[in-house]
């Protein structure tokens, strides 16, 4: 049942995104002027510049672009939310045959689909352009992706569920979008960081999430250091999935109980 759903989903998207095909252009030509940009950045900055041993180049691509995906599949949560309450849909959606975490996930698959090819895509030209000769760890790199999209997941549910609560959800994604872009290690080693920052970059799935993909891709001979990132993405995603499948939960509950659900 579950597989016919998500087969009508991605069907559904699917043919709405071919009827748009301006967006495919632009989709295009975004990644292409950023792998430009990254390109001239490292040249400035100097090839002495290795942070985690690889290229500053690479580093940039990978830290951007996962993080940019990951961001990215977040805010889809926020944003199934937002659009069925402007559209005075959220009240029937939530009360349909299918569990509402279950279909908020529906909802999301497209975007997350459509941004895992965009990744794919973006690192692949990276890596054939500026690290033709690199050596990656597939089965580590699909590892890291699936924890990170759990955990994204879980975050995103939490985004969804304060938006049902206090129509804040896109301040509280700007909020942590800043604070990952910062200290997570999207454009620089979190070693840079004063040790305070330092400190509550680890505490931030993301900053993993980075690291490990970076040591899949980079350097898979460092396989103590790509476990522990593994280890710590598996804890972050056993405790913050069911953790955001219960606060949606309550608040979608606290919502009906309260008649907000057709209030926006």
């Amino acid at each position: 049942m579950i597989v016919t759903k998500v087969a009508a989903v991605l069907k559904k998207d699917l043919l709405t995104a071919v009827r748009y095909r301006n967006g495919f252009v632009l989709n295009l030509i975004s990644p292409a002027l950023q792998l430009a940009t990254f390109y001239y950045l490292a040249r400035a900055v100097g090839p002495q510049f290795r942070p985690d041993g690889m290229p500053y180049v690479m580093f940039l691509i990978v830290g951007m672009g996962f993080y940019t995906f990951l961001i990215s599949g977040i805010h889809s949560f926020f944003q199934a939310i937002q659009q069925a309450q402007q559209n005075g849909t959220l009240e029937f959606l939530m009360t349909t045959s299918t569990r509402p975490p279950v279909l908020l996930f529906l909802s999301t698959l497209s975007s997350f689909a459509g941004g895992l090819v965009q990744f794919v895509l973006y690192v692949g030209s990276g890596i054939v352009l500026f690290a033709p000769a690199v050596s990656m760890n597939i089965f580590g790199a699909v590892s890291v992706m699936i924890l990170s999209l759990i955990i994204a997941a879980a975050i995103g549910l939490f985004a969804a569920g304060l938006q049902i609560s206090i129509h804040k959800g896109s301040a509280v994604l700007w909020l942590l979008g800043s604070c990952a872009w910062l200290m997570a290690g999207t454009l620089f080693p979190v070693n840079a960081l004063p040790q305070p920052l330092h400190i509550l970059s680890n505490l931030l799935p993301f900053t993993h999430s980075l690291t490990a993909m970076r040591l899949a891709i980079f350097d898979g001979g460092n396989r103590a250091a790509f476990l522990h990132e593994i280890e710590l993405l598996t804890v972050f995603s056993c405790v913050l999935l069911p953790a955001g499948i219960a606060f949606f939960a309550w608040t979608l509950q606290r919502a009906r109980q309260y008649g907000q659900l057709a209030f926006y």
